[in-house]
């Protein structure tokens, strides 16, 4: 693409602040440039955004470094003075919400409603780690001889390396960069080379917030280069990922030897149960949040729809039609539901697990093939009669796609339900008291929704159980792997 081509692509970003685009990485309070670029694009058009500097280990490094030197000082100010400055970024965020969302529309391509919503998704646990950074308590325990006494306190861990992924470009750093800022570590970050400006931007109000240098920096480019430095690096202290479980157990491994501590955010393959006894409507309503929520791109995205037999058919034709009206198209250009999927390698996949499903007998209810036109669009589909052995039910499709699998005992759809190597989330609808604590016990899962859809908050662990990752983010919970435990135990003279 050409410099004009790029120019409109930028004119149609609308933004009022056009600075809060930036190409540069972000290193002990400077922006940095190289000659190296790569593109990013609209995933909606196809046309280039930026060409980001391409970063790689020399300034991975470097920005170990900046947050090594830069530890003491943050870690040594007042909770409250760190607060502040959190808080002050969080304003920035909410007083530049439509410049954040339109600039992640137009990298990630999610439409812009839901964008808005990710933008205040983003500034909340700002705001909560904000709250959080002067309720780091220790206690005091009773002394085990009466001469001891025994506090417990907790400090901040270090330096936190943190990979975040493209599909949500702002939440996904501010669950991280939050809790990390808020207890006193400094923090290098690197965003995904799909999605980098998102994480740009946020460094230009974190600086205007008054976020001393080298307390966040940022870099992106050469991933492997990048990586290797911030998972063998022994001055980085805490390592935190948000990504596929392949890659994510490659990076344990890599972290193991200087043993680091590591909290994962892998892979799901979300069951999603209809029980005979559910409220259709409610049903219907959380099956369209938790499956067609940003194109189908969410790690706890419904995946697998197990449907009890009396209520199938109804459920299908009832899901088919509210899918049926979802509008599709690129979020700069008007109102959508449906954005485009992030690349044309992410539809291909989802069009194999379609393909795959309709071989063993599946059928289409609604949608079923690529969006035309331009972009790496794929239509909202529904299908019925999915085999349980299908792509769909084994794999995480990551798109707009939902399988209905039919099931009649209670007990069979929680074998089904069970039946992976994934633990991340699951959703039960039943109007049944007693099966909402049976069912909700027995799956294996680090988060279930019950009657509802949308189970994400930053007042709430988020997390998983089996390979879908390590340890909790947001809530109370997120505050705990970012700090280490020490005990003082005191001899004091007698009375």
């Amino acid at each position: 693409m050409n410099a004009v081509a790029q120019a409109d692509e930028r004119q149609r970003l609308a933004l009022r602040r056009p600075d809060l685009l930036r190409e540069a990485g972000f290193v002990d309070g400077t922006w940095l440039e190289t000659s190296e670029r790569f593109e990013v694009s609209n995933p909606a058009t196809g046309g280039v955004l930026a060409r980001a500097a391409r970063l790689g280990a020399a300034e991975a490094d470097a920005a170990v470094a900046a947050a090594h030197a830069a530890f003491p000082a943050w870690s040594a100010q007042p909770a409250k003075a760190r607060a502040d400055i959190l808080k002050d970024w969080r304003r920035l965020i909410l007083e530049h919400a439509e410049d954040l969302a339109r600039l992640m529309t137009a990298e990630q391509g999610k439409p812009l409603s839901e964008a808005r919503g990710e933008v205040a998704y983003a500034a909340a646990f700002v705001e909560w780690f904000a709250e959080e950074a002067r309720r780091v308590y220790g206690v005091t325990i009773p002394g085990h001889l009466a001469d001891k006494r025994i506090v417990v306190t907790h400090e901040p861990v270090g330096v936190v390396a943190a990979i975040t992924p493209w599909n949500f470009p702002a939440a996904m750093i501010t669950r991280k960069v939050g809790p990390a800022l808020a207890v006193g570590c400094t923090v290098v970050l690197k965003p995904s080379e799909l999605t980098p400006l998102s994480a740009l931007a946020l460094a230009v109000l974190a600086e205007e917030a008054g976020l001393p240098a080298g307390v966040l920096n940022i870099v992106m480019g050469d991933a492997p280069a990048i990586g290797e430095v911030l998972t063998t690096d022994p001055r980085v202290r805490k390592f935190t990922f948000t990504g596929s479980t392949p890659v994510g157990k490659m990076l344990a491994a890599r972290c193991a030897a200087t043993v680091k501590r590591v909290s994962l955010e892998l892979g799901g393959n979300a069951p999603f149960l209809v029980f005979d006894d559910a409220d259709l409507d409610k049903a219907v309503a959380g099956a369209i949040a938790s499956k067609f929520r940003n194109t189908g791109q969410t790690c706890v995205c419904a995946n697998r729809f197990y449907v009890q037999a009396g209520i199938y058919d109804a459920f299908a034709a009832r899901l088919a039609e509210a899918v049926a009206e979802l509008r599709i198209g690129d979020g700069l250009e008007g109102p959508t539901d449906q954005g485009p999927l992030i690349d044309d390698r992410a539809r291909g996949k989802v069009a194999a697990h379609v393909a795959d499903a309709l071989r063993d007998g599946a059928r289409v209810l609604t949608g079923g093939a690529p969006a035309e036109g331009a972009g790496a669009f794929y239509q909202p589909t529904v299908l019925a009669d999915v085999a349980r052995d299908a792509l769909l039910c084994r794999e995480e499709t990551f798109g707009p796609v939902a399988g209905l699998v039919r099931f009649e005992t209670e007990q069979e759809a929680v074998a089904l339900a069970n039946a992976t190597s994934a633990g991340l989330a699951a959703y039960v609808f039943t109007r049944d008291n007693s099966r909402v604590w049976r069912v909700g016990g027995a799956l294996q899962y680090g988060m279930v929704g019950i009657n509802t859809g949308l189970i994400s908050t930053e007042v709430a662990p988020f997390g998983g159980v089996k390979e879908s990752g390590l340890g909790r983010e947001g809530s109370l919970f997120g505050v705990r792997d970012y700090v280490d435990t020490k005990t003082l135990c005191l001899e004091v003279e007698p009375v």
